[in-house]
């Protein structure tokens, strides 16, 4: 059997991980950027801070590993998607340095009002236009304008993202990382009804929006991402793909409605791989279409085999230290000291949180 298959499904798997990982985390900086500064808004920053601040840095090592195995296993794709689409790249990396920054001035600093505003503000933004342009990145690869000719890339610099199909990708990224985050605090907020019941609201809204955004980029698709059209619509998996993550998400609406949040929780997360894993089944073989597949793409065999082994070895240390991490941390009432610490749950005298 040939690595190739192999190495783009490592790379499917980890990029699924990173977006139910990382991407709640920036789920909750878009939440923290419709909260306010009032007691009750305060708590809800606080919730959120609370629960990404232990573990958000970790959640990386998914994006990390996915950039690192493009770079070795297909450095003819890796070269192709860094070159055409740099300045969407560049921003995004952009955004996840400010967001990181920012989140760490905010605990750290002064608790004046205008200073944990200034960071507050910065967070949220950052938090919020980076998974747009992930998408965007996403979208702009899946749309078949980034050509290779003879071996030779073919694109300039802002045609393959600067289309209606990528940006609507871009917007559905973030409303799947917020309706994440939403969902994931529900469970986290157990000991808070109150706050509970906000998050509630939020991952209802966040469906809905999903809903819409999801069948805008689908429709958008048949011209701006052809090869992922035909295989959501017209390859023999494509209908019982939609039942599946039709149920899945109306099972998340109805649970979240019936306030059964642990439920809701799981569902969410089947909604999520089927809807990421879906998208790069339809693309599959092709890692840019319509002219690369990971076979014109690949390495050396011998690199994949090397590089397949040292993550598997990797991987026998990494995975149960993260497991314990994620245990430790977020374990069944991550978020009790919210009732139980007056300091938390009340913002302190001339701050606003």
């Amino acid at each position: 059997m040939p690595p190739e298959p192999l190495v783009a499904l490592l790379v499917g798997v980890v990029l699924i991980a990173y977006v139910l990982l990382g991407g709640a985390d920036f789920g909750g900086g878009v939440w923290d950027l419709v909260a306010g500064f009032s007691e009750r808004t305060v708590r809800q920053r606080r919730a959120i801070a609370l629960s990404i601040g232990p573990i958000w840095e970790a959640n990386h090592v998914w994006l990390i590993v996915a950039i690192v195995v493009l770079f070795v296993a297909f450095p003819v794709a890796f070269a192709s998607i860094s070159t055409a689409l740099h300045i969407p790249l560049a921003l995004m990396l952009i955004g996840v340095v400010l967001r990181g920054s920012a989140f760490v001035f905010r605990t750290y600093d002064s608790r004046r009002d205008e200073i944990q505003r200034r960071w507050s503000l910065l967070f949220a933004v950052a938090s919020t236009v980076t998974p747009v342009l992930l998408g965007v990145t996403v979208g702009a690869v899946a749309s078949g304008r980034i050509r290779h000719v003879d071996g030779t890339l073919q694109a300039d610099f802002f045609s393959a993202w600067l289309a209606p199909f990528p940006w609507a990708v871009g917007l559905l990224t973030l409303a799947v990382f917020a309706y994440l985050a939403a969902v994931y605090l529900t469970v986290d907020l157990a000991h808070d009804r109150e706050l509970q019941e906000d998050f509630r609201v939020r991952g209802l809204w966040a469906a809905a929006a999903v809903f819409v955004l999801a069948w805008v980029a689908f429709g958008l698709s048949s011209v701006g991402a052809p090869q992922v059209w035909s295989g959501l619509w017209g390859s023999s998996w494509s209908l019982p793909f939609q039942v599946l993550v039709g149920a899945s998400g109306l099972g998340c609406i109805g649970t979240l409605w019936a306030r059964r949040y642990t439920a809701a929780r799981a569902l969410v997360v089947i909604q999520v791989v089927l809807v990421v894993g879906g998208w790069a089944w339809a693309q599959y073989p092709y890692i840019i279409p319509p002219d690369l597949t990971v076979y014109d793409a690949a390495g050396p065999d011998n690199v994949q085999w090397w590089m397949l082994g040292i993550l598997a070895a990797g991987a026998i240390p990494l995975v149960p230290t993260y497991v314990w991490m994620m245990w430790v941390f977020k374990g069944q009432h991550p978020l009790a000291s919210l009732t139980k610490d007056e300091a938390i749950v009340k913002p302190e005298a001339g701050s606003g949180g």
